[in-house]
């Protein structure tokens, strides 16, 4: 352990040790995301898969050395062949929807540089629309929608994501790297539940999109 006696420096250098040990303070202090949840417990019962339902499961997503990969093409069909949602390769927890408390969702994912014009993780259900939330990624950007910038420069790593879902408060707070990057009202009560993978935006998609997940968790309070 390094040790640093601050009273054998100069005033410069007794306020940058002062500084050293608050950063030291800070980063031992700091809070997770996830201090105060409970883990709920998952399956592969709990992850139903969804893909173009003209394709088989293996042309657009695999499981190996514990990474869940995601990809889909902008022709791609729908999930269903009535209907007239955007192209999608996708896991949607299962088991475990809500419509009160306190939810967290947890995944480690990467984006190749690329992929653009695409949610990667969404909030399921609200009282009105489709959905409460979706993380879109824009030319290396997290967005929330197409609108705010909730993160940025973040193709071609790892990084962490947990989203936390207060219903009876109506709050939603997404962490990046466990750091506080956004918050926002939702859209209302509703049957709720996560998603992850790739699920083409409106507009503006890439012809190719991809993301990958790994060691995806939920919590609750």
């Amino acid at each position: 352990m390094l040790f640093i006696d601050c009273r054998k420096m100069n005033s410069f250098y007794k306020f940058f040790c002062l500084f050293l040990l608050i950063l030291k303070y800070h980063h031992l202090c700091a809070a997770d995301p996830t201090d105060g949840f409970t883990p709920v417990p998952l399956t592969e019962d709990n992850f139903v898969l969804q893909k173009p339902y003209n394709e088989p499961l293996d042309d657009r997503y695999s499981y190996k050395d514990g990474v869940r990969s995601f990809w889909i093409y902008n022709h791609d069909k729908p999930f269903k062949a009535d209907s007239t949602t955007r192209p999608r390769s996708e896991l949607r927890i299962s088991g475990h929807d809500y419509s009160s408390g306190i939810w967290q969702f947890e995944g480690y994912t990467y984006v190749p540089s690329g992929t653009s014009g695409v949610t990667i993780v969404q909030i399921h259900g609200a009282a009105e629309g489709a959905t409460s939330l979706q993380l879109r990624m824009y030319d290396g950007d997290i967005k929330y929608y197409k609108y705010n910038v909730v993160a940025t420069d973040l193709y071609d790593k790892w990084f962490r994501v947990n989203i936390i879902h207060n219903v009876d408060k109506g709050k939603i707070i997404v962490f990046i790297d466990a750091v506080k990057k956004f918050v926002v009202k939702d859209q209302g009560p509703g049957d709720l539940y996560f998603k992850c993978g790739v699920y083409a935006a409106p507009e503006n998609s890439s012809n190719f999109m991809e993301s990958r997940w790994k060691e995806i968790k939920l919590y609750k309070k």
